[in-house]
């Protein structure tokens, strides 16, 4: 089995990944890097990109991979820290996560996406302009999430089907999250965030779904 390890933004390396190839690269790695591992990665029959960096990072490498059609390859995540995505697919942080992306077995886990064909990895938050409420009526599948006014939308992946959760704050309280395959929005006007990285323009519609193709997390 053939691994390397995506350094991203400079990440401290865990000694268990010291002695594997890696590649640095920005905190959101540039599709031309990841595109100088991939024919690496395809000399084996069985290859592992382990991305060491936050969920904004994998993310963009798992949109990279979806969009040139490599989902087969075996992903594990490294995060430094805690973040959504490391709750989300229970990797751990830090050595502990290392050492399973190198041991651990790689499972066909849901794949969540969104109508601008970029994946979500950890969370998406949807608000109004401005700091504005958010406005407007979204579905998780057919049910529901809320209609009027909200102070924001959360979605997030899960790591067993149907593979998407959503939910709202309302006040000081959030809701319970509604699981689906797709969480939809309609509005006058939102501002997403996508694991930190928040859309340049407002948008009058959103949605996120389980993508057709799973891919392979190691765990």
């Amino acid at each position: 089995m053939s691994t390397h390890v995506l350094r991203c933004d400079g990440a401290p390396v865990p000694i268990a990944l010291a002695a594997l190839p890696t590649t640095q690269t920005a905190a959101i790695p540039e599709t031309s890097i990841i595109d100088e591992l991939l024919p690496v990665l395809a000399a084996d029959s069985l290859p592992r990109l382990i991305v060491l960096g936050e969920d904004a990072a994998l993310a963009a490498v798992m949109t990279h991979l979806m969009k040139t059609e490599r989902l087969h390859v075996e992903i594990g995540y490294v995060p430094v820290d805690k973040t959504y995505g490391s709750r989300v697919y229970q990797t751990g942080t830090g050595n502990a996560a290392a050492k399973r992306a190198i041991e651990g077995r790689a499972t066909e886990t849901p794949l969540i996406r969104d109508d601008t064909g970029r994946v979500l990895i950890g969370r998406a938050i949807i608000t109004g302009v401005d700091d504005a409420k958010l406005e407007g009526e979204a579905y998780v599948d057919d049910i529901k999430l809320f209609s009027g006014k909200v102070n924001a939308m959360h979605i997030s992946p899960t790591l067993h089907l149907p593979g998407v959760r959503a939910t709202v704050r309302k006040g000081i309280r959030k809701r319970r999250w509604i699981e689906g395959r797709a969480a939809q929005l309609g509005t006058p006007g939102a501002v997403v965030t996508r694991d930190g990285i928040r859309t340049d323009k407002p948008v009058p519609r959103s949605t996120f779904y389980r993508h057709h193709e799973s891919w392979y997390l190691v765990r």
